[in-house]
């Protein structure tokens, strides 16, 4: 099942690697856990049964409850919004959020579709908000008209989104594994850190060197109570003496994402994969 949203960041490219890890073996009958949803690729990629989505981004938890609830009356709003593109229309649509009060009294629906609509519309896919909290993404140069409104990828994710055992919750991410147990499987991807500048955020409180010492810790819990643990992130020095435990292996990925806009300082990224349990 393929994720409706483009998400910086997203795992398409570490797919294989975390599926070696991630096994249905490993899976069993037990939950499986993201706390770090964003666009879900590996999660929705995995439909596992028993699974256990969280983001802190309400913006985007939101989008996924629509999603389960209302699919039939997003598609309808996402195909207004194909009929109304243009420019001075993704800019008025980015606008939304200004106006606090107004903001609020929209619909849960059309909250949702907003977020696809300018996932879909605005540059590179990018989800980045001010310090006001204020999405301030410019619309995209592409030319061709974007395909808005997904409706088999919505019914899909929507049909899985229903069974039973498949939980959305949006919060901290400690609060998001509290009630795991041995043997559950929890990915964690939060924000990269970046030797040169730190952590890039998509939320304005952001995600800092402190917040990461605050997973190893949890990460060191849930390894302790028996839980499988995998973390993604950049290879730097600071993620690797964070991790620098006997019970967690830390393997080096390349992917060809590029983590600057200036094409002379483009580099190849270097990734980790991290594996904890006891």
């Amino acid at each position: 099942m393929e994720p409706i949203l483009k998400w910086a960041g997203g795992k398409k490219q570490l797919k294989n690697e975390l599926r070696l890890i991630i096994t249905p073996e490993l899976l069993g009958s037990n939950r499986y856990y993201e706390p770090f949803i964003g666009g879900g690729f590996l999660a929705f990629s995995l439909e596992h049964n028993k699974t256990s989505i969280n983001d802190y981004n309400g913006e985007l938890i939101n989008v996924y409850n629509v999603v389960r609830d209302f699919p039939e009356e997003l598609i309808e709003e996402l195909k207004a919004h194909q009929k109304n593109h243009s420019k001075e229309y993704y800019y008025k649509i980015r606008a939304l959020d200004r106006d606090f009060k107004k903001y609020s009294r929209l619909s849960a629906v059309k909250k949702a579709a907003r977020t696809i609509y300018l996932n879909k519309t605005c540059y590179n896919g990018l989800y980045r908000v001010n310090s006001n909290g204020f999405y301030n993404v410019p619309i995209g140069r592409s030319s061709r008209m974007p395909d808005i409104v997904i409706p088999n990828k919505i019914h899909a994710l929507s049909d899985y989104l229903n069974k039973k055992e498949i939980k959305i919750t949006c919060g901290d991410f400690e609060e998001a594994v509290k009630s795991a147990q041995k043997n559950d499987v929890i990915y964690f991807d939060p924000p990269y850190d970046y030797e040169n500048d730190g952590f890039k955020a998509y939320v304005n409180i952001g995600f800092n060197h402190s917040d990461l010492i605050r997973l190893r810790d949890l990460c060191d819990r849930l390894v302790k109570k028996g839980c499988k643990v995998i973390i993604s992130n950049n290879d730097t020095k600071f993620v690797r003496e964070c991790f620098n435990k006997d019970y967690y292996k830390i393997k080096e990925v390349e992917t060809k994402r590029y983590i600057n806009c200036k094409g002379k300082n483009r580099t190849k990224a270097r990734e980790v994969i991290i594996y904890g349990e006891k």
